[in-house]
């Protein structure tokens, strides 16, 4: 390299001689001015620039895509040699030339490192060589000095790269995806690659961030996932919950863990549900409707299903009463068949507490509480028959009796109760004469029958019934005489006469 610069410096020497050979009969005969030689001067340093100074600048770039050549290939060749024949003005040019092809590829370089770092061959590799192919191609023309046509590869080299660069955002979206489909049709290895790939394209992507870490337990999630599959066909729920439990542990983004867990923890509650219906129905078969009520209110304290539960509770409830209902059905025929009507009408109430809409309950109510009425009417006529001989008790019982009468089939408490007051009916209008005793100075009076008056002895015709004589004499105590007429009560005589005297009083 230093024979070479020695050699341009030479020729330099060699081409500034010629000029000031060319420029010095002119000058001693014109004595050109002082600019002149100034410019002269200018390009002879802009020469030397080029020939020594910007070859040691060039020299400062690596060029990894330039093949090395020996010093051998340096030794200016007649061509070269004749290249140098150029003027100082041409040679600028190609300076700024080889400087632009130079600015272009360190442009390349720069954009290849980057892409580099990137591990650019594992999604840009066609492009990334195709680019690589570019700047060979333009590393021939800046060997040959072709400088334009080098800027123009390296610029379509580093344009290459460049779109290549700036399609990595594009090409995260795809790994990501690619990532996606291979972490769904469980290919643990592949999606850690892709997403691997996708953090060394940015550092930072929470999505692949994510999907790396859950990448690296994919294979032992499914593998749970399957396991959890056949234990729930084979029933084996509770160890199923377990491992889906390991797997929303191991992945706390997995969406299948806790919707099956959900539907594999609904099963479970469900078969246990089942289970406490089955001894409450159990209980219920075997007649003990009390406990079978109490499995079925655990069952409706799940909060699961419990519109079968609560009517598992109305069935029990049900059978309950209807237990109790058919005792007191048994109560209410008694009481019947023994003309306790009273005893009836209480039984029927409590089949209406039980059930308000049982017919039999409201209509046999109905008809044991008249036949109670009529029962109460029938021992008050019967046990004062006495009454009858008013006119309107008379009628009263006559309603009453022939109610009793228009009874089908009556028993035979109502019949003999009939027939008893059907005698008093009868004998209630058969007067009977009764003898009355007085002194002739007692006032007689037969309460609520007739005025007596005076008499000594007086025989009256009564109906049967109660009766009182009330006598009345001045400055003698009243007296009342209370006497039955029939009924084999009718006394012989009725005495009614005031012999006692009322004791004057004292006064002053």
């Amino acid at each position: 390299m230093s024979d070479k610069r020695s050699e341009s410096a030479d020729l330099d020497h060699v081409d500034d001689n010629a000029v000031f050979k060319t420029a010095s009969p002119q000058a001693q005969i014109d004595k050109p001015p002082i600019i002149l030689w100034l410019g002269l001067g200018g390009l002879l340093l802009v020469a030397l620039l080029v020939v020594f100074v910007l070859p040691v600048l060039v020299t400062e770039y690596e060029l990894p895509l330039e093949r090395r050549v020996d010093i051998a290939e340096l030794v200016p060749s007649p061509a070269s040699q004749r290249e140098l024949e150029i003027s100082p003005f041409e040679e600028a040019q190609r300076s700024i030339q080889r400087k632009n092809a130079q600015d272009v590829l360190a442009e390349l370089l720069e954009i290849q490192g980057e892409l580099s770092a990137l591990d650019v061959v594992e999604w840009g590799q066609r492009q990334f060589e195709e680019a690589l192919s570019q700047a060979s191609t333009g590393d021939e023309y800046y060997r040959s000095q072709e400088f334009l046509l080098a800027v123009e590869v390296y610029g379509l080299g580093r344009d290459t790269l460049a779109q290549l660069r700036d399609s990595v955002p594009t090409v995260i979206a795809q790994t990501l995806i690619e990532a996606e489909t291979a972490f769904i049709a469980g290919d643990a290895l592949v999606a850690e690659e892709k997403y691997a790939l996708a953090l060394l394209l940015d550092a930072f992507d929470e999505a692949a961030l994510i999907g790396l870490e859950r990448s690296r337990t994919l294979s032992e999630v499914v593998d749970l996932l399957n396991q959890t599959d056949d234990l729930i066909e084979d029933g084996g729920l509770e160890q199923a919950r377990n491992l889906l439990d390991r797997v929303i542990s191991l992945d706390g983004r997995n969406l299948i863990a806790p919707a099956k867990k959900t539907e594999v923890v609904a099963m479970i509650r469900e078969r246990e549900f089942s289970s406490i219906m089955s001894a409450g129905y159990t209980a219920l078969e075997t007649g003990d409707p009390d406990a079978a009520i109490t499995q079925f209110e655990n069952a409706a304290n799940m909060g699961i299903n419990q519109n079968q539960a609560l009517a598992a509770i109305t069935q029990a409830e049900n059978e309950i009463a209807n237990a109790e209902i058919n005792v007191l059905r048994q109560a209410i025929d008694s009481a019947e068949n023994a003309e306790q009507w009273q005893d009836a009408v209480d039984s029927y109430d409590k089949v209406l507490i039980i059930d308000s809409n049982l017919s039999f309950a409201i209509n046999g109510k109905d008809y044991a509480t008249k036949r109670e009425r009529l029962n109460s009417l029938l021992v008050a006529a019967n046990s004062n028959p006495q009454r009858l001989a008013e006119d309107d008790v008379y009628q009263q019982t006559i309603d009453v009796y022939y109610t009793g009468r228009a009874i089908d089939e009556p028993s035979s408490v109502l019949s003999t109760q009939l027939d008893l007051l059907e005698g008093y009916l009868e004998n209630s209008q058969i007067p009977i004469n009764v003898q009355f005793i007085s002194d002739n100075l007692t006032d007689v009076t037969l309460l609520r029958i007739e005025h007596v008056g005076l008499f000594e002895q007086q025989k009256m015709s009564l109906k049967p019934g109660n009766y009182v004589a009330v006598g009345k004499r001045s400055g003698y105590r009243e007296v009342r005489k209370e006497f039955v007429v029939g009924f084999d009560q009718t006394p012989s005589l009725v005495i009614v006469q005031c012999d006692e005297p009322i004791a004057p009083s004292n006064r002053r």
